[in-house]
């Protein structure tokens, strides 16, 4: 039985075909007018038949506030005489299921009702299959049993329902960006795009239309239009990986965007709308960035809506092994076995690169391993020990510390610092930009951004 609201002015008709319906098993919610029906879609109908020629309001204006104003909006079929086929058609290219031309036979009108439900329910479930199967692979992709995941995962859960802005915390390493996919996954836009933004990887000067877009001719170089990550995440998640990278001038017109919902892409006059939800990550403490004067205040307490902090993995050491067995499996090792004391010894290492490091370590072992078991000489063979980089990496020191050396009188500024870390680190590697990445436990895209930002190259 299906609940049908039944628009039509014409009251023996109304009547005659509430009685068709009703025989049928059908429950039928009668209204007189367009602007009747649309006080009764409160009532949830399943489907709605329609006139289309009526007084006070006629049927394709209550299509198209049906359709436009609900995207999960009931089917319609609208009711047409011979004089208004061609609307008819029009209703359909609006939106309209399917149409009846008066008069009707009761089989024709049941037939073509049944139709429309049968498409219903089919879209119903179809929607609440992939929102299952979202469900499956947004949970499967955080790997974890311990109680401290358990409870992330359950505010994910209770976050992703809503619209408002998350802030992800955690340490470098720690899966930041495969717990914003989950708040997207589980949310009502898992079907909608997943943009990503690493605002640590784009040049500062390129960020601007990198986010926003540019209209041809904005720039030297703009040969043409484009739209910016933030457009392209129309209907979905936008993330913003490493948020503190942000420049300071481009945050206020982040907040604009977030307030207005409006972008207003390089080089152009017009905003255009938007809609979108944002989730931000940061490893950095961003109170300290807001105290600092690196990051703005107001901008902090708008993104800091919602809040999920991941704990670091020697936080949650019962993890360990289930992620180990993960990883195994994805490089390739479905019959290597793990030794009980390799076991041991990782979940005494601190790892302080987290889920990512284990992840690159488990790699290596998988794939340079002299058996199919992996033990505690593997690691030590391979691995980076209490701190010590691996013999693959490490060159001219003999303990995997960097000889800054005698600091001058007046210090270093934290940007020279990071400068001097880096080339000392590429000079250990050889040069290899890969080998340095892995030295630093940095990503390498990010290498490579910050030897261009200081002129290593």
């Amino acid at each position: 039985m299906a609940r049908i609201l039944l628009i039509d002015d014409d009251t023996s008709l109304r009547e005659v075909v509430c009685f068709m319906l009703q025989e049928a098993g059908h429950e039928v919610l009668p209204a007189a007018d367009g602007k009747q029906g649309l006080a009764r879609l409160v009532e949830n109908p399943d489907l709605v038949l329609t006139d289309i020629q009526m007084p006070v309001m006629d049927g394709m204006e209550v299509l198209r506030h049906i359709v436009e104003d609900d995207p999960k909006a009931p089917p319609v079929i609208v009711l047409t005489a011979h004089g208004t086929v061609k609307q008819a058609v029009e209703a359909m290219r609006v939106g309209a299921f399917s149409y009846l031309l008066k008069p009707f036979a009761r089989a024709e009108l049941l037939l073509t009702v049944d139709q429309a439900l049968h498409t219903r329910g089919l879209e119903k479930d179809n929607a609440r299959l992939r929102r299952l199967l979202k469900e499956k692979s947004a949970d499967s992709g955080m790997v974890h049993r311990s109680k401290v995941m358990k409870e992330l995962m359950q505010q994910v859960r209770q976050v992703a329902d809503s619209d408002a802005t998350v802030l992800i915390t955690g340490e470098s390493g720690t899966g930041k960006e495969l717990v914003s996919r989950s708040c997207h996954d589980l949310s009502p836009r898992f079907d909608q795009p997943f943009v990503p933004v690493n605002c640590g990887a784009i040049p500062p000067d390129l960020m601007e239309s990198e986010l926003f877009g540019h209209t041809k001719g904005a720039f030297t170089g703009a040969g043409q239009a484009t739209s910016g990550k933030i457009r392209l995440a129309q209907g979905g998640t936008l993330f913003l990986d490493e948020v503190a990278e942000l420049p300071l001038s481009l945050q206020p017109k982040l907040l604009r965007v977030l307030e207005t919902h409006q972008v207003d892409p390089v080089g152009g006059n017009q905003p255009v709308d938007v809609d979108f939800r944002l989730v931000c990550a940061t490893h950095r403490h961003l109170e300290t960035e807001v105290a600092e004067g690196r990051f703005r205040e107001d901008l902090f307490y708008r993104l800091n809506v919602l809040h999920l902090h991941i704990p670091a993995l020697r936080q949650r050491d019962e993890d360990i092994s289930l992620l180990w067995d993960h990883f195994t499996l994805m490089h390739g090792g479905k019959k290597i076995l793990t030794a009980e004391a390799l076991r041991t010894e990782l979940e005494r290492q601190p790892w302080r690169g987290n889920v990512r490091e284990l992840k690159n370590i488990n790699q290596r072992l998988v794939l340079m391993r002299k058996s199919d078991t992996l033990d505690l000489a593997d690691l030590r063979r391979l691995a980076p020990q209490s701190g010590k980089v691996s013999p693959a990496v490490q060159t001219t020191t003999t303990d995997g510390n960097l000889p800054l050396g005698p600091l001058p009188a007046g210090g270093l500024s934290l940007i020279e610092m990071e400068k001097e870390i880096i080339r000392q680190a590429l000079e250990i590697c050889g040069g290899n930009r890969s080998k340095t990445a892995l030295f630093l436990d940095i990503p390498r895209h990010v290498l490579v951004y910050r030897l261009e930002k200081y002129d290593l190259v």
